[in-house]
């Protein structure tokens, strides 16, 4: 019997007796009747001399091995997205080279596929914005992704926010980027609870008036839209914007709050995924996408059902430190040797916080190694003064 002491939100200490029951992903074909996209971490490189608040080391052995491993579970990887760091750790000189580097592993296997992050990161947002110049910015990556050979997930842009004046803006450089892209691509709204700086989002600032923004774009295009995204947290508003689109368009749950039930569907259809969380508990993802896919729906919810706590809890506010219970996660399970994050960001959430995760990630088989988990775990509680 597996035991760990972890701290209390109380401040106070407690004896952790460990379930150790993970989950395990079927071999061979799945069969699968939805599209499961993981955004997928980075994998810092805590070896370098460098200065880690500032520095972007990666260590692209362990993150190219982190895309197989999901791809292995027949997941479909979101490259360079805010999983990634991007923006957030990661710059666009950073992301170019883990996009050609994921793409190039991408091209050595038949059952891989991948998306990328297309945005205008690398345009530091100030008042002197034009429209002009997030549209040069969106081209910019655009055609670098696409020279790679790489799809597109459009992502929303900060530099936009700041230059926009009216939702016409918005459409405006949606317009011009939809009318030139290879192949459709996969909007992504994301909502300020992931990046204060995107409020208002659509130049809108109510979601509701936002929506109606986005799905008119979207219902203009649809020949240029695979689908969209949307990371606002709230099953309804998703359900709602899902009911509207134009025929063929996915919707992508971004909610990592409700994402379970959004997957699975009501009477008048069911989301696809591209989720941040599926990088972390991509075992359980890929086995009760098996049982939904084979028609088994109540195998599908006693898989996946038991994980919203943990995702709640590692997505909880600030939602935008959630890569830190993302990596920690990874850490635990011995997919990486280290809790090294870029920009330090593993200082971002408390003890207590990584202590609840582990309780969390127990209880719904996302430990995959329990007695490594524990050593893992003991080892941070030590460098923090819990011997």
């Amino acid at each position: 019997m597996l035991r760990i002491t972890l701290p209390r939100a109380d401040g106070g200490l407690e004896t952790y007796t460990v379930a150790g029951v993970p989950v395990t992903a079927p071999a061979g074909g799945r069969g699968w009747n939805r599209v499961a996209y993981s955004a997928a971490h980075v994998v810092a490189a805590p070896l370098a001399d460098n200065n880690p608040w500032l520095d972007e080391d990666v260590d692209w052995e362990r993150t190219i091995a982190y895309r197989h491993y999901l791809w292995d579970l027949g997941l479909a990887v979101a490259e360079a997205m805010d999983t990634a760091q991007r923006g957030m750790g990661l710059s666009w000189s950073g992301a170019q080279e883990l996009i050609r580097r994921s793409l190039e592993a991408a091209r050595g296997r038949k059952d891989a596929v991948i998306a990328c992050g297309v945005g205008t990161d690398h345009l530091q947002p100030s008042a002197g914005l034009t429209i002009d110049d997030v549209i040069r910015a969106y081209e910019e990556q655009l055609e670098f992704v696409e020279g790679q050979g790489g799809r597109i997930i459009l992502m929303a842009s900060r530099a936009l926010v700041v230059a926009a004046r009216s939702p016409d803006d918005y459409l405006r450089v949606y317009d011009r980027i939809l009318g030139q892209v290879k192949q459709p691509v996969i909007l992504h709204w994301l909502g300020e609870m992931f990046d204060p700086a995107l409020k208002g989002y659509w130049g809108r600032d109510d979601h509701m008036a936002a929506m109606n923004v986005c799905v008119d774009l979207i219902n203009s295009h649809p020949e240029k839209v695979d689908g969209i995204k949307i990371s606002l947290l709230s099953a309804e508003k998703e359900i709602a914007m899902r009911r509207r689109l134009a025929q063929g368009v996915r919707m992508y749950t971004g909610d990592d709050f409700n994402y379970a039930e959004l997957i699975a569907g009501d009477a008048q259809g069911y989301s696809d995924a591209l989720l941040g969380i599926f990088d972390a508990i991509a075992p359980a993802a890929s086995a009760a996408l098996t049982r939904l896919g084979a028609g088994d729906v109540d195998g599908f919810h006693a898989i996946l059902a038991p994980t919203v706590p943990l995702s709640r809890h590692i997505f909880k506010a600030p939602t935008r430190f959630y890569k830190t219970g993302v990596v920690f996660l990874a850490y635990l399970n011995g997919l990486q040797e280290h809790f090294a994050m870029l920009g330090g960001q593993q200082s971002a959430r408390s003890l207590v916080h990584l202590a609840e995760l582990f309780r969390l990630a127990d209880a719904c088989g996302c430990l995959r190694d329990p007695k490594l988990a524990v050593t893992r775990m003991n080892r941070v509680l030590a460098v923090n003064g819990v011997a």
